[in-house]
């Protein structure tokens, strides 16, 4: 009872305290939370770029811009898939704007408001305002639309002027980088000698006898490759195998499908609905409120029938009724609502088209002779589809030569009045000469004009609350079952689950290997998993999804096991390199005795008018350096043995031809200067933003 009395007498101090806390507690923890002032800023940037730290309020900033834009071009509300190109567009500008301001500067290049007017309503529009301003429906773009919408910009809302002056302000990044470009391409030339060293290039010739032995020859059992060799190797070519920060994961998904009740319950209501269909007077809006399908009412020609109406067992008419079908995850009823006729007429037919191979007259009697053989096979009985893969000589022949429904208007005159003069199906008794050549036409369908208005009811077949969140409770029973690497992949082997691996992900990635929109489980594995830790249950299109952290990989050296695979075969390629060297020194003679003295994966080979511009070889593959080095060899001269990628080569120079001096190299200077100039944009790009020390962070917000 004194305990009750003192709760009475002290409850309103208590409970004063208790509200005291909470706001401490709560603004305590947004001061010290991830996006505290008191911190600092780093857990409030999505990067840095050229020194200048971006935050994140500046990032959405130039996304409400870009999102605009992108709006505007497109004409509609971009979706979550839209959004993530619009943040990689976002950050793009940024770079461009942070990573070229100081080289635009340098260089003293602007844009002026005058060229911002010219842009937008002058003698050179600029692509953004042309596609913003051009009419969806008939494609063509008017100055006039642009010069009216400024005019009554004062009479739209200030958010959607704001919106306005936001895309005509980056129209001027646009331009300053067009003009960076060019002055860097304007500013590039190509010398004599250059152009010297393109036309010997592609004008000396060498013929080369080589004797070649691939490492494929070799077994690789027959090599050993021990860790400290791959170490070795690893460190002495480190710059070889420089790696992204990446992430490994495996995981296992449970894909949420309906149940046999779930099914069971669509089936029951499909079956209402049916003698429902069948008895109204009327079908459109019966349709329309009981079918989950947006066609629910509509008229088809015969070539846009539903297959369903396209067996022999189907007798078309006013009230037809065919279903429950299952289509596209759906029970489906279909009725034939009205058939009536339309103006224009269509047929189907298929076709064996034969061509002459010139003009001439002795050409054409060629092709309809063979055109005429052929059909005289197919009356007496030889398959119509089979000599239509056999001689057809376009794209329906991989079909039987089925050209499906056309309607009038569709073929050349000759081609459709055969095809429409046709009384009944079937084989036409002579073969139609077209601009194209000589046609066997087979008439599959008669000309007609009618037209069906059909009722269509669908029900989808759907995932019911109950099996959803059974499904979810198996989920999450296994990622509570499976607390480490180990635990995960034998829960999975007993559960019968296949584990699927992702490796290298990116810390931007949104796809992951057997994921398209896997972007939960990359932000989880980057900013909230240690190794080995289990991930929560995703929920990703129609499964959940446990992830296990398997490995990392910090920026820098690969590390061992994640590149053994290819190492492995490089240091026991150059075991083998070694050996087979070894070998074939101890050898002499002709090339061909040199390959007989080796034995067995030793061939000899000849290369006659190889190019210096070449950067291959018949049999070897790729080999760049080979080339390199007959051409520095003199005629009869031999190398000794070389290795290559592939295998050890020994060449012998049997004839090397120079191109004789010419007295203009005018040309080969102006593709020196077009293939360097093509390279420009990109080349100036990659490196300024490696100058920039770019470092990207959005992978912490989104």
């Amino acid at each position: 009872m004194a305990a009750i009395n003192t709760l009475r007498e002290k409850g309103s101090k208590i409970i004063v305290f208790l509200i005291g806390f909470s706001i401490v507690a709560f603004v305590g923890a947004d001061l010290l939370g991830p996006n505290s002032t008191l911190l600092g800023n780093s857990k409030t940037n999505v990067g840095e770029i050229a020194g200048s730290k971006i935050s994140y309020q500046d990032f959405l900033a130039k996304q409400d811009e870009i999102e605009y834009n992108w709006t505007q071009s497109n004409r509609r509300t971009p979706t979550s898939n839209d959004m993530a190109g619009i943040r990689n567009l976002t950050w793009d500008a940024l770079v461009a704007e942070y990573a070229f301001k100081n080289e635009f500067n340098a260089v003293g290049i602007n844009v002026s408001d005058e060229e911002i007017v010219d842009m937008v309503q002058g003698d050179n529009i600029s692509p953004e305002i042309r596609q913003a301003f051009t009419d969806p429906e008939t494609g063509g773009f008017s100055k006039d639309n642009v010069v009216a919408f400024l005019q009554n910009l004062g009479e739209q809302t200030p958010a959607q002027r704001a919106n306005w002056y936001n895309f005509e302000k980056n129209l001027g990044p646009g331009r300053l980088r067009l003009k960076f470009d060019n002055l860097m391409i304007k500013t590039n030339y190509a010398t004599e000698a250059e152009a010297k060293y393109k036309y010997q290039n592609e004008s000396n010739t060498a013929d080369i006898n080589y004797v070649y032995v691939p490492f494929l020859s070799m077994a690789d059992s027959a090599i050993e490759v021990s860790d400290s060799e791959l170490n070795s190797y690893l460190s002495n070519n480190e710059k070889e195998y420089q790696r992204e920060e990446s992430k490994s994961v495996k995981y296992v998904s449970f894909d949420v499908i309906p149940s046999a009740d779930d099914t069971a319950m669509v089936v029951e209501q499909i079956e209402k609905l049916k003698s429902e269909l069948i008895s109204t007077d009327n079908d459109s809006t019966f349709a329309v409120v009981n079918s989950d399908a947006s066609d629910a009412f509509k008229n088809y020609t015969p070539g846009e029938l539903p297959a369903v109406f396209l067996g022999d067992d189907v007798v078309m008419g006013s009230g037809t009724f065919v279903g429950p079908v299952v289509e596209n995850g759906s029970y489906v009823l279909y009725k034939v609502a009205s058939m009536r006729p339309s103006d224009t007429y269509s047929a189907r037919a298929s076709h064996i088209l034969f061509k002459w191979a010139s003009d001439s007259d002795a050409e054409k009697a060629k092709a309809k002779k063979e055109a005429r053989d052929v059909l005289r096979k197919i009356k007496n009985g030889t398959d119509f589809a089979e000599m239509a893969r056999l001689h057809g000589t376009d794209g329906t022949a991989s079909k039987g030569g089925d050209l499906g429904w056309f309607s009038e208007g569709a073929m050349v005159a000759p081609f459709q009045e055969a095809v429409f003069a046709a009384p009944s199906k079937g084989l036409i008794g002579d073969v139609v000469e077209t601009q194209f050549g000589y046609h066997i036409i087979d008439v599959t369908e008669i000309k007609t004009n009618v037209v069906y208005k059909i009722a269509k009811v669908a029900l989808e077949i759907f995932v019911t609350d109950d099996t959803r969140n059974k499904y979810y409770r198996d989920a999450e029973q296994f990622a509570l079952n499976a607390t480490s690497i180990e635990e995960f992949e034998s829960t999975a082997k007993e559960k019968g689950l296949s584990v699927k691996t992702a490796a290298r992900v990116r810390k931007n990635d949104r796809r992951i290997t057997g994921i398209s929109e896997g972007r939960s489980i990359v932000y989880w594995a980057y900013n909230n998993a240690s190794l080995g830790d289990v991930s929560e249950v995703f929920e990703i299109d129609d499964q959940y999804v446990i992830a296990v952290l398997t490995d990392e990989q910090e920026e820098g050296a690969a590390e061992l096991e994640s590149v053994r695979f290819e190492i492995t075969k490089k240091v026991r390629d150059q075991k083998k390199a070694k050996i087979i060297s070894e070998k074939l020194n101890g050898l002499s003679g002709s090339m061909e005795e040199i390959a007989a003295g080796y034995g067995d994966g030793a061939k000899v080979y000849n290369m006659p008018a190889l190019k210096l511009s070449s950067n291959s070889l018949k049999s070897v593959g790729l080999a760049p350096e080979a080339v390199g080095v007959a051409f520095s060899m003199e005629n009869g001269e031999t190398t000794k043995p070389f290795s290559v990628d592939n295998g050890v080569l020994i060449i012998e120079m049997v004839n090397k031809l120079e191109a004789p001096e010419v007295s203009d190299y005018e040309s080969y200077r102006t593709q020196v200067l077009q293939q360097r100039q093509g390279r420009i944009a990109y080349n100036v790009d990659q490196t300024i933003k490696e100058l920039a020390e770019i470092k990207d962070e959005r992978y912490k917000f989104f």
